[in-house]
């Protein structure tokens, strides 16, 4: 059994899972990159599939490794991790972490608030027109997710003129009108990937993925809500919790 002692009394499947782990933390599978079948890993170590699949099972849980329906298993890219952080932009934040953002606009309309679901703190009536900015973001041209903004347009006259391929909205709402974000609260869910938006973020429909509602707030109140959808292998967040 290479690498593994079997007289040890450490069970073979956390065996082969510490070792699989330290080639990962050493640099011979990067970020990314696809692990062997169950039956190699198995003829490499000279295990049975049942003992690789634990192993394997266990980094899964951990998030060290992503199982990708139909393609396999792969060492999940933990550098996009969000964490406790100020009120930014996508863009921000992945530069911030060394990372190429991008945007593709899937949809840019204006309409009512009649036909969006907004939270009550927005304060909008019926017939208030809002921009609804819907767009693939990428990190370096991997994509990451789906968020679908909505603005008032009575605060952003104009807004819904301007292109957004690649631009960050929020530098936009800086340089043009003056906007500095102070607040926001976010709202994370799981869930599973749907149908429609399965294609664009390159996953299967059900694939793991994170919910985000998100309320921000300038001075003058609420001027953003923003639902997104975020893949669960590319996208991470990462709390530190302290007693007071």
């Amino acid at each position: 059994m290479k690498g593994l002692d079997p007289t040890s009394g450490v069970p073979l499947y956390l065996q082969v899972e510490r070792s699989l782990r330290h080639r990962i933390d050493t640099g011979e599978w990067v970020a990314g990159a696809q692990l062997p079948s169950e039956e190699e890993l198995g003829r490499h170590y000279e295990v049975s599939r049942v003992t690789i699949r634990q192993a394997v099972a266990r980094l899964v849980d951990r998030g060290v490794l992503v199982r990708e329906q139909g393609r396999g298993t792969f060492v999940r890219d933990t550098s996009l991790t969000a964490g406790a952080r100020g009120v930014t932009s996508f863009t921000t934040e992945l530069a911030e972490l060394g990372h190429a953002s991008g945007a593709k606009v899937l949809e840019q309309t204006v309409v009512t608030a009649a036909e969006c679901d907004l939270p009550p703190e927005m304060g909008l009536g019926p017939g208030d027109r809002l921009l609804r900015l819907r767009r693939l973001r990428t990190d370096s041209a991997r994509p990451v997710g789906v968020q679908t903004a909505l603005l008032p347009l009575d605060r952003f006259p104009g807004l819904d003129g301007l292109g957004f391929d690649d631009r960050s909205l929020y530098t936009t709402l800086r340089e043009r009108y003056g906007l500095v974000p102070r607040e926001a609260i976010e709202t994370f869910t799981v869930g599973g990937v749907l149908d429609e938006d399965a294609p664009t973020l390159g996953v299967a429909p059900g694939a793991h993925a994170f919910y985000v509602e998100r309320l921000t707030f300038d001075a003058h109140g609420p001027f953003e809500y923003v639902r997104s959808v975020m893949r669960g292998d590319r996208y991470q967040v990462r709390l530190a919790l302290r007693n007071p």
